[in-house]
């Protein structure tokens, strides 16, 4: 198998990049150079350990996906009336 390049070839789907591409090139499309996840909340939330009753996960789970937001919805409104 023969390994060399031939110079007499010319590729024009795919030119040789001069200087000035090189220093105008960017990494990836514009979309990457975005930061990923969700927006970062102004109020964070603590990860803890919480051990439920399997008959509350499951009510909460029937509704789909947020089941952790709305327990936490929940024992928001619990806490509010209950503070004094």
């Amino acid at each position: 198998m023969n390994n060399k390049i031939d110079s007499t070839i010319s590729d024009a789907e795919n030119p040789e990049w001069s200087d000035d591409m090189f220093a105008h090139a960017r990494r990836g499309p514009a979309a990457a150079l975005k930061s990923r996840g969700r927006p970062k909340s102004e109020i964070t939330k603590v990860q803890k350990t919480l051990r439920l009753s399997p008959d509350v996960i499951e009510f909460f789970q029937a509704g789909g996906k947020g089941w952790q937001t709305r327990i936490d919805d929940v024992l928001k409104e619990y806490v509010k009336s209950h503070q004094a």
